[in-house]
């Protein structure tokens, strides 16, 4: 009979390692079960080529070399917005009861991009060398964050893996609803503004310049209105700067860009964020519940509640709000509460922190969390389509406001004119 490799959890959490002779997958369970252990992989004992460094090993194709991978474009990785699913989908197979690994080989069969297929194909390929779940899944930085890996080693440590897996495909479809719940919000205004600029720079250079002709031809040396003479001058300035024009835009998008990748530019750019007078509600109550799902969900996982902190502090969108966490996980080391260190922060409102001491003197933190989560979300949905339906009208008057004013400029000389010839 075959034998099967297999790595299991024991009464007290502690992670075994062992092989058992059996005629099947299930039977091999059943007999790893019988011996009071839990069964988190099961796999067939085979002869594996030696595994190269710094990838698989060859011959297939999620099990590419160093070399091929960087051939191909660098090492394989899970699309952001195919990751919840194949999250969902390998937990719901293991809670019926499926083998890890032949979870991982159907889950690689039934993918429909390459990425998908080789990164699952290798988990496989090391979970059956001997790895756990988690250090395969950390030899795929590209794929799964430290986030997900350290809730996958809690679910390894507790014994419920599917119930984790469940969990982390939750957050990562409610956190990836909210990040398109706020990117429509801002993508509406930002389309406007560019069209606005684009139809602006049009008039500018190509019609209001055939209108000054025409004032110089019919009035001479006559004055023109104020506001006649302040859109010439800016016609006549991208009109002939416009190079000049173009390199400046083109230096201050640069600029940014590259002020936004550094850790002050990005934590500046963040803090202005939340103080804009529409948008920055919607940013911080999008950053409460990111907090809470996140908190919630690895601690409801058995990731203690330190580690939990310091996994937060890392992975929250927001660098301003990053930042100010940056000490809670020392002070809630020294014995403080977390609750009094957020209210000391003062970057999350007053009802997220009072549902977390009320978490923390109940013993029901994580409970709460999610619930609180919860209503950030319904909040940013709420907040999303109200400032959606007030930026719509705000745009289009924006624009009508634009192109009107230099079409009243440009007339304005014109009535004076008319005038003067009924006269």
């Amino acid at each position: 009979m075959p034998m099967f490799m297999y790595t299991a959890m024991d009464g007290t959490g502690h992670e075994t390692k062992g092989t058992v002779e059996a005629s099947s997958d299930q039977d091999a369970q059943r007999l790893i079960k019988e011996l009071g252990l839990f069964p988190t992989s099961v796999a067939e004992r085979k002869q594996v080529a030696p595994r190269r460094r710094g990838g698989a090993s060859g011959g297939t194709p999620g099990n590419r070399g160093w070399l091929g991978q960087v051939l191909a474009g660098g090492m394989p990785r899970i699309p952001r917005k195919s990751l919840a699913v194949v999250t969902r989908q390998l937990a719901t197979m293991i809670d019926a009861g499926m083998p890890l690994v032949r979870a991982l080989r159907f889950l690689g069969k039934q993918a429909t991009d390459a990425g998908t297929c080789q990164v699952v194909s290798d988990l496989a390929s090391r979970i059956e060398e001997g790895q756990t779940f988690s250090e395969a899944l950390a030899a795929h930085p590209r794929s799964f964050s430290n986030l997900y890996v350290n809730m996958a080693r809690a679910g390894e440590a507790s014994g419920s893996l599917e119930g984790v897996l469940s969990r982390q495909a939750t957050y990562l479809e409610k956190n990836k609803r909210i990040r398109k719940k706020v990117r429509a919000a801002l993508t509406y205004p930002i389309s406007v503004c560019v069209i606005a600029m684009a139809i602006t720079s049009g008039l500018m250079i190509f019609i209001v310049p055939k209108f000054a002709q025409i004032f110089r031809e019919m009035l001479g040396n006559k004055p023109l209105p104020g506001l006649t003479r302040g859109v010439l001058a800016v016609s006549e300035f991208m009109m002939e700067r416009t190079v000049v024009a173009g390199a400046l835009v083109v230096a201050v998008i640069m600029v940014v860009q590259f002020a936004r990748r550094t850790t002050v530019g990005a934590q500046v750019q963040d803090a202005a964020l939340l103080r804009l007078p529409a948008f920055g509600p919607l940013i911080r109550a999008s950053a409460s519940a990111q907090f809470c799902r996140l908190l919630g969900t690895l601690l409801g996982s058995g990731v203690p509640i330190l580690n939990a902190l310091q996994i937060v502090g890392n992975t929250v969108s927001n660098r301003s709000v990053a930042s100010r966490l940056s000490g809670l996980q020392d002070a809630v080391r020294e014995g403080d509460k977390m609750s009094r260190c957020l209210a000391h922060a003062g970057v999350f409102p007053p009802m997220l922190v009072g549902m977390i001491e009320v978490g923390e003197e109940t013993g029901a933190l994580p409970e709460l969390l999610e619930r609180t989560a919860f209503a950030y979300e319904e909040e940013v949905d709420n907040a999303v389509d109200a400032l959606t339906s007030l930026i719509e009208p705000a745009m289009i008057v924006f624009l009508a406001g634009v192109v009107g004013t230099i079409v009243v400029a440009l007339f304005m000389p014109l009535i004076v004119l008319i005038s003067n010839i009924s006269m």
